[in-house]
C-alpha cells in the first residue's frame, strides 16, 4: 500500500479529527483525504502526469505540501521541494538538474516562481493560494471535480518502492545532489521515529523547520500524520510563537536544530510559559553545545538528539526518552530498522571507543543520486550509505559524534577535529560564535585557524587562543584567529565551512 492509504484509513476511524493546525484554521483527516484525492484527479487530468514525472514546491510551510506529498504517493510521482532560501541561479540549476513538469508556488514567491519554471521546458508554474483567475491549484480541483469522484483516481496505482521525493543537499561543497528517496524509505524513516519518540495517534507535533528539507518534512510531520496525530504547523519560525504555541495546542513532541532551540531558549517567552504538555524535545544536529542540553533539561524536558543526513532519511541514529539524561551528548543508538557501522582507514570495523566514518544501511537511505551515477557509486558500497561523519560507539552501544571527514586537519600527520576545538571555545565570554578550519602551511601541511565573531570588542587573538591553553593538546592548538561580522550559514543554521574556509 502507498502512503496515501494511511491517510484514507484514518479518514475512515477519526473522520474528524484534526490532521492539520495551520494559520488559525484546521484541517481534518476527512477533508485532507479528500484533498489528496482531488489533487491527484488534477494531476492526471490537468497536466497529464505519469509515474515517474516531477512536480516541485517552492514555498514556505504549507499544509499543501502535504496534500502534495500523498498525491504524489498515489500516483507515483517525484516531489522536489525547493529551497526557497537559495538564490534564483541556484534554484534553476535544480529545476534543470530534475525536469519538473509543474511548479506549485506559494503567494510569498509569486515575482519569481514563473521565470523559475520557465528555466525547464514545459514546466508550468501553478499557485497554490486561492488567485483571482482560474489557475490556482484550489481553483484547479474545483474545475476537475464531478458528483461522483469523491473517491478520486483509485485506478492509478503506484507501488511504496517508488520514488517519491528527491531532496537536494545543502550545496556545502560543490553543485547539490538530489537524493531520491522512495515511499519505503519514508515509510522506514517514520517508523524510526515513532519508535525515537514513542509516537502514538494522541501526540500533537509542532512544527517550525522548513518542509523543504528532510529534517522538517520526515522527523516528525510525515510520521504524525501516518500514525493519525495532530501536527501544529507554523509557517515559519518565530521564537515567541513557537513557545506560546505549545501551551496554547498542547504539544508534546517538537523538533529544532541549535539555533533555533536557542532562540527559544532566550526568548522572555520559555521562562513564563507552561511547557508541562511537552514529553520530549528533540534535536536533529551532529554536535549539540551541552549547555544547551542541560537548559532543556533544566526546565524538566527531555532533549533527544536525532542523526542522520538528507540520503538517510534523515533518520538512522537517535537517543530515546529514557536515554536523554544519562548520555546526554551521544547522538544515540543505532536505530530500530537500519544497521550501523563505524569504518576506520583501513577498511576495518573500529572497535569501542575508535573513531570510524559512519555507513548505514536499510530501507531508510537514499536509492540514489538523480542523474548522477558517479556520486551514487562513490557513497554508497554494497547498499552501505557512506555519510562522511566521524564517530566513536561506545560499550554500551552509545554513539558519539567526532566530526565531518572533509573538515578533519592534517597537521604534521596527525589528525585535527574542528569540533573538538571549537567545543572548548563555546562559551567564551568574548565570543558570540566560532568555527575552525585548516590553513595551508609549509612546515606543517595544515594548520588549524579560529575564524570568530566578537561578542565584545575588546577581545583580542591572545585572549582566544588563551582558552585552549591546558585544554587539547599542544599540536592541536589553533596557530592564528581571524575575526568576522558573521559566519555564513546555510538555511537551517549550519555553518558553511567551505565558506568559512576562504576566510583564512
Amino acid at each position: 500500500m502507498t502512503l496515501d492509504a494511511w491517510i484514507a484509513g484514518h479518514a475512515r476511524f477519526a473522520p474528524d479529527k484534526t490532521a492539520i493546525a495551520f494559520a488559525g484554521e484546521t484541517l481534518s483527516y476527512r477533508r485532507l483525504d479528500a484533498l489528496i484525492r482531488e489533487t491527484a484527479r488534477v494531476l492526471i487530468e490537468e497536466f497529464g502526469l505519469q509515474s515517474g514525472d516531477r512536480i516541485a514546491y517552492y514555498g514556505m510551510n504549507n499544509p499543501e505540501v502535504f496534500v502534495l506529498v500523498f498525491a504524489a504517493a498515489k500516483l507515483g510521482l517525484i516531489l522536489v521541494p525547493l529551497n526557497w532560501r537559495l538564490a534564483v541561479p541556484e534554484l534553476r540549476y535544480i529545476v534543470e538538474d530534475c525536469g519538473p513538469k509543474v511548479l506549485f508556488y506559494d503567494h510569498h514567491f509569486a515575482d519569481t516562481a514563473p521565470g523559475l519554471a520557465g528555466a525547464q521546458a514545459g514546466c508550468r508554474a501553478v499557485p497554490i493560494f486561492a488567485a483571482a483567475d482560474d489557475a490556482s491549484l484550489p481553483d484547479l480541483r474545483s474545475r476537475h471535480a464531478t458528483a461522483d469522484d469523491a473517491r478520486g483516481p483509485d485506478s492509478v496505482q503506484a507501488v511504496k518502492g517508488d520514488p517519491l521525493l528527491i531532496v537536494y543537499t545543502s550545496g556545502t561543497t560543490g553543485k547539490p545532489k538530489g537524493a531520491v528517496l522512495s515511499q519505503s524509505a519514508v515509510l522506514c524513516n517514520g517508523q524510526m521515529s515513532q519508535h525515537a519518540y514513542d509516537m502514538t495517534s494522541a501526540d500533537t507535533v509542532l512544527n517550525v523547520l522548513p518542509l523543504f528539507h528532510v529534517g522538517g518534512l520526515n522527523i516528525q510531520p510525515l510520521p504524525a500524520l501516518l500514525l493519525g496525530a495532530t501536527l501544529v504547523l507554523h509557517e515559519k519560525f518565530e521564537p515567541d510563537a513557537a513557545v506560546a504555541a505549545i501551551a496554547a495546542a498542547g504539544v508534546t513532541l517538537i523538533n529544532t536544530v541549535p539555533t533555533l532551540l536557542q532562540a527559544m531558549i532566550d526568548s522572555t517567552a520559555w521562562a513564563q510559559t507552561d511547557l508541562s504538555s511537552l514529553r520530549a524535545i528533540s534535536i536533529g544536529s551532529t554536535d549539540v553545545p551541552r549547555p544547551l542540553i542541560d537548559a532543556v533539561h533544566a526546565r524538566g524536558i527531555p532533549l533527544i538528539q536525532i542523526y542522520g543526513a538528507t540520503e538517510t532519511g534523515p533518520i538512522a541514529i537517535y537517543q530515546r526518552i529514557e536515554h536523554a539524561r544519562s548520555t546526554a551528548g551521544s547522538i544515540g543508538r543505532c536505530g530500530l530498522l537500519c544497521s550501523v557501522r563505524l569504518v576506520g582507514d583501513d577498511g576495518a570495523d573500529a572497535a569501542p571507543g575508535e573513531l570510524g566514518e559512519i555507513w548505514i544501511k536499510g530501507d531508510n537511505i537514499l536509492d540514489h543520486y538523480w542523474r548522477d551515477s558517479q556520486a551514487s557509486e562513490q557513497n554508497i558500497v554494497d547498499g552501505w550509505f557512506k555519510t562522511g561523519d566521524i564517530a566513536r560507539c561506545d560499550e554500551a552501544g552509545d554513539f558519539w559524534f567526532a566530526d565531518r571527514i572533509k573538515h578533519v586537519i592534517i597537521s604534521g600527520g596527525e589528525n585535527i577535529y574542528p569540533a573538538e576545538l571549537e567545543r572548548v571555545l563555546r562559551g567564551h565570554p568574548g565570543l558570540a560564535e566560532a568555527a575552525v578550519v585548516g590553513r595551508a602551511d609549509e612546515k606543517w601541511g595544515m594548520v588549524p585557524v579560529v575564524v570568530a565573531v566578537k561578542a565584545r570588542e575588546t577581545v583580542t587573538r591572545e585572549d582566544v587562543l588563551a582558552a585552549f591553553d591546558g585544554e587539547i593538546a599542544r599540536f592541536k592548538r589553533p596557530r592564528d584567529v581571524v575575526f568576522v561580522e558573521a559566519l555564513p550559514r546555510n538555511a537551517l543554521g549550519k555553518v558553511l565551512v567551505d565558506a568559512v574556509r576562504t576566510l583564512v
